[in-house]
């Protein structure tokens, strides 16, 4: 590797460049400051060089923990040969995908639409009107591998684009352009289906039974999870939606029938469970990788994203709370865990960004691999555990002496002999195997556990932290600790208090130090100081999400009065007054060739749905009539959209369930065990469309003068007010009867 960091330069067509990557805060971006390639940062500087150099400009567009991102990088980018033609026909820029989402959607959708497929590392080559004329992901370098049959390798990419641009310029123009065209109708989804003032056509019930159909059909019975092939995703949106059939008003189930409803929540249990057993769950240490590469959830893309955490523990949580299974209670103590404590929690607060994939397997090593901090050999279990121990802990998760990795899923030879743990038995099987009691056996799989982890924190060295603090991740985090700690505060009120300092901690720190109080806006990321880059619907729509969350679980106003502040803020950035909804992006920005309107749910849900979701629950607490109208003018800007493919906006189910029944807030007042008993029931159920405030004995001061129904409410008085249409009554009695029932009835499955 080549160190261009000073002053060495790439020189061609009159034009100079040097490597500025260490301009950047970005950790990701950063990792190749000291590559050949005269990496250039995004921005007017970069753009203004490609249009007057009249050169096309290559845009690779990766994340910290991306193990291909990492492959390209050794084969390509640090070759001299690949370097030698990016930097003499190219503007070659680099750009950390969490930092500007926007710019990876937009390049992200051509690809995927050019290619029929999409993912990281995206490479993408663009005029300098930012027109995108060829792209796709990982393209093997010099001397890989995979340079065989379909592969096409990335010099004979950068040759045959770099001579088609000098040779048949205007034609890649128009092209170009013509391709723009076709990716801006593309992006006008949820742009057209309604316009101000326009009546919306209604977006019924029956939509939650289409998309449940949906994903009835793409079960995978054998495999618990969706689809039935491979690779399979967590997909956390959808896993909630299906948990929260169940726990609708009982006019959904009437739609999509009581059994299939029971259905939903079993698939959703068992794709839980087999997660939570499965190579996916880092069953040493703690947390959830990425996704897995195979359909059994044996063999997983080890990246550990916060984003992934943040979202898969109130989705546990929920489980939980329905089944009081102790294994599901078990996965939300280890998901929790794993956020709060080092390296995810920053000292300051923030929660960081993600673990790499790849990490040297010793300290002495020279090369990364990807799952070297997490597999084991069987000869490692019987040198660190003793060989009966070893026995039996090999035995308990499929560790075998050739390895459980296949050949097919090891592209790169760095899984040899190695094996990703994963539970295949039980303590009662194998302490009949092993002629033990199973208080025996359960004791030594614990004790063992702890021999691993600590020798794997001893002998290898971590993988890579994505330490930049992102808003929007954040705010999942916030939310899920704050339901979790609020949940359990009754029955394990140590942890619980941990995870509320956690989620407190973080919104102190955002508040801080990327929030405005004087404009209301924030920025986005935060990494040795806060970063240029302001903040995105998704990060005021997570964010807010999270802070009526930790209000919920605290009542402290100050969260609601943020929450209040971003979402007005929210709407004056980011809502298209033309055809509603919310804009990825706000507007003017120059260095995008369009606006974009994040509708369905992917790895992240969906930015409207979580808007529209936010919309619902301030304007029951508040009782503000503008939000509820912003809130059914958000679902129905995707009413087109969502009435053809319901089952890819899950996320906004929410929505369309509140639009046609209406959303409960419970507002409990004074002070005695009725309300305490109350509230510990309430705080017992998994989520349901209602929202919960309290006031009185020096809370809600802010929430009375902003909510004109409780300002008129006996704060004193002890009771439960459940409000709804700008209506009140006293559930404070008929409410424990009919909760208490509820208790029962779960205690009893």
């Amino acid at each position: 590797m080549r160190d261009l960091s000073e002053e060495q330069t790439a020189q061609g067509d009159g034009v100079k460049l040097k490597n500025r990557l260490n301009e950047s805060r970005s950790p990701y971006v950063r990792g190749h400051m000291n590559n050949p390639v005269a990496w250039q940062m995004w921005g007017p500087e970069a753009i203004e060089l490609a249009r007057k150099s009249n050169r096309l400009i290559f845009v690779s567009i990766g994340y910290a923990a991306c193990h291909w991102c990492h492959v390209m990088e050794r084969e390509s980018f640090e070759n001299a040969e690949v370097a030698a033609i990016l930097n003499s026909s190219f503007i070659p820029i680099k750009i950390d995908r969490e930092e500007r989402p926007d710019v990876d959607r937009i390049y992200m959708n051509y690809v995927q639409a050019t290619t029929g497929s999409g993912g990281w590392p995206l490479n993408v080559f663009i005029t300098p009107d930012l027109e995108p004329i060829f792209g796709g992901t990982y393209w093997p370098g010099p001397g890989s591998t995979m340079a065989v049959g379909e592969h096409v390798g990335f010099v004979g990419i950068l040759q045959k684009i770099r001579d088609v641009w000098k040779n048949q310029q205007q034609r890649c123009l128009d092209s170009a352009k013509e391709i723009t065209i076709q990716l801006r109708e593309f992006a006008q989804d949820g742009s057209f289906s309604r316009r101000e003032g326009a009546d919306p056509d209604g977006l019924e019930l029956e939509l939650l039974d289409e998309a449940y159909e949906h994903y009835a059909a793409k079960y995978d019975e054998t495999y618990p999870g969706f689809p039935r092939g491979a690779p399979k995703f967590p997909t956390p949106t959808n896993l909630s939606f299906l948990l929260k059939l169940s726990q609708y008003p009982s006019a959904v189930a009437d739609v999509i029938g009581t059994k299939e409803c029971s259905i939903a929540k079993d698939m959703v249990l068992s794709i839980l469970n087999a997660m939570n057993k499965g190579g996916i769950h880092d069953q040493i240490g703690n947390g959830f990788a990425r996704y897995s590469v195979t359909r059994d959830w044996s063999l997983p893309h080890f990246e550990k994203m916060l984003y992934d955490q943040a979202q898969l523990l109130p989705v546990y949580l929920d489980a939980y709370l329905l089944t009081r299974d102790a294994d599901l209670l078990s996965a939300v103590h280890d998901i929790a865990t794993y956020l709060i404590t080092p390296p995810m929690q920053s000292p300051t607060g923030g929660f960081f960004s993600a673990e790499d994939a790849d990490s040297l397997y010793r300290p002495t090593d020279k090369e990364k691999r990807e799952g070297a901090f997490y597999v084991w050999t069987l000869k490692e279990f019987q040198t660190v555990l003793g060989d009966r121990d070893a026995d039996i802990l090999a035995r308990y998760y499929n560790v075998k002496d050739e390895g459980n990795v296949s050949p097919e899923h090891d592209a790169h030879d760095e899984l040899i002999d190695q094996n990703v743990l994963a539970i295949v038995s039980d303590p009662a099987s194998l302490a009949k195997e092993f002629a033990l009691s199973t208080e025996e056996v359960k004791k030594i799989l614990v004790q063992s556990r702890a021999t691993l982890l600590q020798y794997r924190n001893k002998e290898r060295p971590r993988p890579a932290l994505d330490d930049k603090i992102v808003v929007c991740w954040n705010g999942l985090a916030i939310g899920a600790l704050a339901r979790t700690s609020a949940a359990l505060s009754y029955s394990d009120p140590e942890k619980s208090k941990l995870y509320h300092e956690a989620a407190k901690k973080a919104a102190v720190f955002i508040k801080k130090e990327l929030y405005d109080s004087t404009s209301h806006t924030i920025k986005r990321v935060y990494r040795e100081g806060p970063g240029d880059v302001p903040g995105f619907a998704d990060d005021y729509a997570y964010l807010i999400s999270g802070l009526i969350d930790l209000y919920e679980a605290t009542f402290n106003d100050t969260y609601l009065q943020w929450a209040d502040d971003l979402q007005k803020s929210q709407i004056v950035q980011f809502w298209d007054k033309q055809h509603l909804g919310f804009f990825s992006t706000p507007e003017h920005q120059t260095d995008l060739i369009m606006r974009l309107k994040d509708g369905m749910d992917n790895a992240e849900p969906g930015t409207n749905g979580v808007s529209a979701r936010n919309l619902d629950r301030l304007g029951a607490l508040l009782e503000d009539e503008e939000y509820v109208k912003k809130a059914r003018d958000t679902a129905s800007a995707f009413e087109a959209e969502i009435m053809q493919h319901p089952f890819l906006f899950a996320g906004m189910m929410d929505a369309v369930v509140v639009g046609k029944l209406g959303i409960k807030h419970s507002v409990i007042t004074g002070e005695g065990e009725k309300v305490e008993e109350w509230l510990r029931r309430y705080r017992a159920k998994p989520l349901s469309l209602s929202t919960i405030s309290r006031v009185g004995n020096g809370r809600g001061e802010w929430l009375r003068k902003r909510n004109g129904l409780v300002k008129s409410m006996d704060t004193e008085k002890e009771g439960v007010m459940v409000c709804e249409k700008g209506a009140c009554r006293d559930d404070l009695e008929m409410g424990m009867g009919s909760m208490g029932e509820a208790i029962h009835q779960i205690s009893q499955r």
